[in-house]
Protein backbone atom coordinates (compact mmCIF):
# COMPACT_ATOMS: atom_id res chain seq x y z
CA UNK A 1 0.00 0.00 0.00
CA UNK A 2 1.37 3.61 -1.04
CA UNK A 3 1.87 6.07 1.12
CA UNK A 4 -1.28 8.27 -0.11
CA UNK A 5 -3.45 5.58 -0.42
CA UNK A 6 -2.57 4.92 3.21
CA UNK A 7 -3.27 7.89 4.23
CA UNK A 8 -6.82 8.07 2.51
CA UNK A 9 -7.75 4.87 4.09
CA UNK A 10 -6.69 6.49 7.75
CA UNK A 11 -8.60 9.82 6.94
CA UNK A 12 -11.54 7.49 6.13
CA UNK A 13 -11.22 5.70 8.94
CA UNK A 14 -11.28 8.73 10.83
CA UNK A 15 -14.52 9.83 9.27
CA UNK A 16 -16.22 6.98 9.93
CA UNK A 17 -15.24 6.72 13.34
CA UNK A 18 -16.56 10.13 13.84
CA UNK A 19 -19.98 9.02 11.93
CA UNK A 20 -20.36 6.24 14.27
CA UNK A 21 -19.94 8.31 17.40
CA UNK A 22 -22.58 10.92 15.97
CA UNK A 23 -24.90 8.00 16.00
CA UNK A 24 -23.83 7.33 19.55
CA UNK A 25 -24.05 10.42 21.27
CA UNK A 26 -27.79 10.65 19.54
CA UNK A 27 -28.09 7.39 21.45
CA UNK A 28 -26.97 9.06 24.62
CA UNK A 29 -30.15 11.52 24.21
CA UNK A 30 -32.30 8.96 24.66
CA UNK A 31 -30.75 7.40 27.36
CA UNK A 32 -30.85 7.65 31.32
CA UNK A 33 -27.13 9.15 32.00
CA UNK A 34 -26.25 6.03 34.00
CA UNK A 35 -26.73 4.15 31.01
CA UNK A 36 -25.29 5.83 28.38
CA UNK A 37 -22.77 4.18 26.03
CA UNK A 38 -19.22 5.40 26.11
CA UNK A 39 -17.44 6.80 23.14
CA UNK A 40 -14.60 4.53 22.65
CA UNK A 41 -13.14 2.26 19.96
CA UNK A 42 -13.61 -0.38 22.31
CA UNK A 43 -17.00 0.18 23.63
CA UNK A 44 -19.16 -3.10 22.86
CA UNK A 45 -22.29 -3.18 20.98
CA UNK A 46 -23.13 -6.33 20.46
CA UNK A 47 -23.23 -9.47 23.09
CA UNK A 48 -23.50 -10.28 26.62
CA UNK A 49 -21.07 -7.85 27.73
CA UNK A 50 -22.78 -4.66 25.53
CA UNK A 51 -24.76 -1.97 27.50
CA UNK A 52 -26.91 -1.54 24.15
CA UNK A 53 -30.10 -3.42 23.47
CA UNK A 54 -30.92 -4.88 20.43
CA UNK A 55 -33.21 -2.34 19.26
CA UNK A 56 -31.09 0.47 20.35
CA UNK A 57 -28.50 -1.52 18.29
CA UNK A 58 -30.32 -0.97 15.17
CA UNK A 59 -31.28 2.72 16.34
CA UNK A 60 -27.44 2.90 15.58
CA UNK A 61 -27.10 0.87 12.56
CA UNK A 62 -29.40 2.81 11.03
CA UNK A 63 -28.13 5.80 11.57
CA UNK A 64 -24.50 5.07 10.48
CA UNK A 65 -26.27 3.44 7.21
CA UNK A 66 -27.78 6.85 6.31
CA UNK A 67 -25.10 9.23 7.49
CA UNK A 68 -22.56 6.65 5.78
CA UNK A 69 -24.83 6.97 2.20
CA UNK A 70 -25.02 11.22 2.78
CA UNK A 71 -21.59 11.64 3.32
CA UNK A 72 -19.84 9.54 1.01
CA UNK A 73 -23.01 9.41 -1.81
CA UNK A 74 -22.92 5.79 -1.82
CA UNK A 75 -25.42 3.27 -0.24
CA UNK A 76 -24.27 0.76 2.36
CA UNK A 77 -26.17 -2.19 3.63
CA UNK A 78 -24.46 -2.86 7.06
CA UNK A 79 -26.96 -6.46 7.76
CA UNK A 80 -26.46 -8.16 4.79
CA UNK A 81 -25.46 -11.71 4.70
CA UNK A 82 -21.73 -11.27 4.48
CA UNK A 83 -21.79 -8.88 7.95
CA UNK A 84 -24.29 -11.53 9.52
CA UNK A 85 -22.47 -14.49 8.63
CA UNK A 86 -18.74 -12.87 9.44
CA UNK A 87 -17.03 -13.88 12.65
CA UNK A 88 -16.04 -11.42 15.06
CA UNK A 89 -19.41 -9.86 14.52
CA UNK A 90 -18.59 -6.25 12.49
CA UNK A 91 -20.87 -5.15 15.39
CA UNK A 92 -19.09 -6.60 18.56
CA UNK A 93 -17.32 -3.05 18.96
CA UNK A 94 -17.15 0.16 17.68
CA UNK A 95 -13.74 -0.45 16.39
CA UNK A 96 -15.01 -3.87 14.55
CA UNK A 97 -17.74 -1.63 13.25
CA UNK A 98 -15.78 0.81 11.78
CA UNK A 99 -13.08 -1.46 10.27
CA UNK A 100 -16.07 -3.11 8.36
CA UNK A 101 -17.57 0.17 7.10
CA UNK A 102 -14.20 0.90 5.48
CA UNK A 103 -13.88 -1.95 3.79
CA UNK A 104 -17.34 -1.49 2.40
CA UNK A 105 -15.90 1.63 1.55
CA UNK A 106 -12.85 0.38 0.00
CA UNK A 107 -14.38 -2.10 -1.87
CA UNK A 108 -13.97 -1.50 -5.88
CA UNK A 109 -17.94 -0.95 -7.30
Amino acid sequence: MDGFWRLNVMDLRHDVLQIIFEALKSLNEELPEDQQVALSEDTLLFGGESTIDSLSLVSVIVDVETAISTQFDRPVALTDDRAMSREPSPFTSVRTLTDFVVELLTEKA
